[in-house]
């Protein structure tokens, strides 16, 4: 693996930066949103030239690279590949109802940011597929748009879980990105190491990895905390993009032009809690400096958890059985429906932003801002 965090990058032509540079921030298994949101942004002249992806976005960046045409990207979308890996997710013997509410409780009540080292070995609840529904990569190796992929390289290994962290750092922010994107990034630190985030548990080195295979980076980046295992990639584990969900230091390093969402907070008994108990940081706080940093395109997505609340897997929660499973659309037809949903959603909301200049937000996003109103609470 050909790490530019120990080779110093090339400049010259390769250190220009990309004009357009669009985040794709989470999501969950509500990435189809962005899929939408690029159609309209190319369908009206704007396409980013740079996707920067994090955790369920990861999965819209790399169909997108792989699949030119728009309309191809939305019939994978719902293509019966796509829906026979939703079909496949599995939960864990781990995912006990009971078990798993009081070790959530107990993170809520600890005060501590990220006290022990935490175990992303054994205690996640759903299992995924090893390889994930991705089309072919294009056959000419050139494709439209680049991506840069946001994980987190553990510092630890299994033997160390449970001891206490100290001060310590237990993860090294790593981008998975191509010759160019490296080269822009050299020489940053990790945003999220900065005094302003407090005591948390992420290293000051950036890591630039070049030459790994955009569906590995992607799973990679889907390995959130507590919900999945960490991923192991040639001798190294790593967590996913939920390491940092809103790398906007990143984005503007790698374009002249950003394009980011105005997203809705996390809630707070399972997301805050878990975001502090392993990587020390608040959440939400990183969220609202990213929902008020400086956007030349902002995308409000900040009711996706309500306009789409069935579009997406959903956990049911068997009292009697004490467990945690996953609930897929019952027949593919539903979820076609529920992917046109979420591309729908993405399509228009970009159309919405698009409608107004520069740097000036919907009305919507305006009032939130302005009036420091709390938000509905989202999983990443």
């Amino acid at each position: 693996m050909n790490s530019s965090s120990q080779q110093e990058p090339q400049t010259s032509l390769a250190a220009r930066p990309y004009q357009r540079c669009m985040v794709l921030g989470g999501g969950g298994f509500r990435f189809g949103i962005y899929i939408g949101m690029y159609a309209a942004l190319r369908a009206a002249g704007q396409a980013p030239d740079v996707l920067l992806a994090s955790c369920g976005g990861a999965i819209a960046a790399t169909i997108i690279h792989h699949l030119p045409d728009p309309d191809a990207q939305r019939a994978w979308l719902s293509s019966p590949a796509m829906y026979q890996f939703w079909c496949s997710l599995r939960s864990t013997p781990q995912a006990n109802l009971t078990g798993t509410l009081l070790a959530a409780a107990r993170r809520k009540l600890s005060g501590g940011n990220a006290p022990v080292i935490p175990d992303l070995f054994g205690d996640y609840l759903f299992e995924i597929p090893p390889q994930l529904p991705f089309p072919p990569p294009p056959a000419s190796g050139k494709a439209e748009v680049a991506v840069a992929i946001i994980g987190g390289k553990l510092l630890f290994d299994a033997s160390e879980v449970g001891l206490p962290r100290g001060q310590r750092k237990l993860f090294a922010q790593t981008v998975f990105c191509d010759a160019r994107s490296a080269a822009l990034l050299a020489h940053l630190k990790a945003p999220l190491s900065a005094p302003r985030w407090g005591q948390h548990a992420i290293a000051d080195q950036l890591l630039l990895e070049q030459g790994v295979p955009l569906e590995q980076a992607a799973r990679i980046s889907i390995a959130d905390m507590y919900y999945f295992r960490c991923q192991p990639y040639q001798g190294h584990e790593y967590i996913g993009g939920v390491l940092d969900l809103f790398p906007v230091e990143i984005a503007r390093r790698l374009g002249r032009e950003v394009v980011m969402e105005f997203k809705e907070a996390f809630d707070q008994f399972f997301a805050i809690p878990a975001w502090r108990a392993v990587l020390g940081v608040n959440g939400n706080a990183r969220l609202r400096y990213a929902n008020t940093h400086l956007a030349d395109i902002r995308i409000d997505s900040s009711d996706v958890s309500h306009t789409l609340a069935r579009q997406q897997l959903q956990q049911k929660l068997h009292w009697r059985r004490n467990r945690i499973e996953l609930a897929m659309p019952p027949t593919y037809e539903e979820f076609v429906r529920f992917m046109d949903d979420q591309w729908r959603f993405g399509y228009e909301r970009a159309q919405e932003a698009l409608q107004h200049p520069r740097g000036q937000h919907p009305p919507r996003i305006r009032r939130l801002t302005r009036h420091s109103k709390p938000l509905r609470s989202v999983r990443g």
